[in-house]
């Protein structure tokens, strides 16, 4: 097993886990975080941005009475489970308040605080000398009194600095002759602003729509997702971001041509998010150790290039290249190369949810009848699973 230096970029999910990945295999590892705090996407900050289009100050995108849209059992970690676990808040989709407790209690179990340099911001990550990555930081925060900048070398840089942050905002004909007020939801917080609001005429604001209905409104809001960004990274474009789309990267993860010393952890959505982070995060560690070897550079660029295809095929936008197309496929491809096992109870009960969400079900979250369904299903299936693990080692 080979030890090697290893700067982690972002301290939310993806972050923590990787951190913890890392560790596990012996690398030497510093996690940047640019805040005084960890938990990224999930610690909450009632600050909204001047501009209510557009992201320059605040991280987080949640807003006060946010609850999570899948259970705490899916979004736990293999050896630290959510659901065991409680910090105020017992109920099957808790608030944000109750992750947050989580992750910091994550974070303290495992170590990953010791590996941490806060209030750091990280402004450059440039290969140098071949196969090592510069990366270059300044210090944030009121006591800082001047700016200043530093720089450090490393063997590899896993890049998770999230994506729930750069507003994505539609083009409408007309919007930008809208005289209504417009925000995106990255800066919605709380509904109070928007209580007993009454309609005013002074101008025309009025909305129409492709049916031929039409609304009059004083807010446009804008839930329209976001960008990914990394204004950090400098790779002479071999990794670029067209349309959101972040390639090439060999299964979401490895740019071909600087792989494995170049990482990203996160970037898929429609998907079990905590357990793949953490397939991922065993993947690259693995990597890294030279435990797992990657498919030659060629090998892996046809196989996005074959990916690439398929959504054409598909007629997917290149927007939405990190939709997975198959979920289940990759948690199990990934589990191949982290040496372990994607969970088929997980699996079950994800889609148990995500049948409620788009069925538009109000309550789902509360809803007893199918509060009862998810924990049946992963009871069973998790029998099952102990049970078939038993039958192989008696073998």
């Amino acid at each position: 097993m080979e030890s090697v230096k290893v700067a982690v970029i972002g301290g939310g999910v993806s972050g923590l886990i990787s951190t913890h990945e890392l560790l596990k295999e012996g690398h030497r590892v510093t996690l940047f975080e640019k805040s005084d705090k960890l938990g990224g996407l999930w610690a909450y900050d009632p600050r909204v941005e001047p501009d209510p289009l557009s992201h320059e100050l605040v991280h987080s995108s949640v807003y006060n009475s946010l609850r999570t849209n899948l259970p705490r059992a899916l979004m736990g970690f293999s050896d630290f489970a959510f659901e065991e676990r409680q910090y105020g808040d017992p109920r099957v989709f808790p608030g944000h308040q109750e992750v947050l407790a989580f992750l910091n209690d994550f974070a303290g179990r495992v170590g990953v605080f010791g590996s941490t340099r806060f209030k750091s911001e990280v402004v450059r990550v440039e290969r140098v000398g071949g196969d090592q990555w510069v990366v270059e930081w300044r210090r944030v925060g009121e006591e800082v009194r001047r700016v200043s900048f530093e720089e450090e070398v490393f063997d590899a840089v896993v890049v998770c600095n999230g994506h729930c942050t750069i507003p994505r905002v539609a083009y409408v004909p007309g919007i930008e002759k809208w005289p209504g007020k417009q925000i995106h939801s990255h800066n919605y917080r709380v509904p109070e602003p928007f209580k007993d609001q009454i309609y005013t005429a002074k101008e025309d604001s009025t909305i129409e729509f492709e049916d031929g209905s039409s609304v009059k409104a004083n807010t446009l809001l804008h839930c329209t997702g976001y960008n990914y960004e990394f204004p950090f990274l400098k790779t002479n474009n071999i990794v670029s971001v067209d349309d959101n789309r972040v390639g090439p990267l060999y299964k979401h993860v490895f740019p071909p041509k600087l792989a494995p010393w170049l990482s990203f952890v996160g970037l898929p959505q429609k998907v079990i998010i905590f357990e793949m982070m953490e397939l991922q995060s065993k993947w690259i560690a693995r990597v890294l150790s030279r435990k797992v070897a990657l498919p030659p550079e060629e090998e892996m660029t046809a196989d996005v290039q074959e990916y690439y295809q398929q959504m054409t095929l598909l007629k997917r936008p290149k927007h939405l290249t990190h939709y997975l197309i198959n979920f289940e496929e990759y948690l199990d491809w990934l589990a191949l190369q982290a040496g372990t096992s994607s969970l088929d109870w997980r699996k079950e009960m994800y889609k148990e949810t995500v049948e409620c969400v788009e069925n538009g079900e109000d309550g789902y979250r509360d809803n007893p009848y199918f509060l009862r369904r998810i924990q049946n299903s992963s009871t069973i299936l998790a029998s099952k699973n102990q049970a078939a693990n038993e039958t192989v080692q008696e073998e």
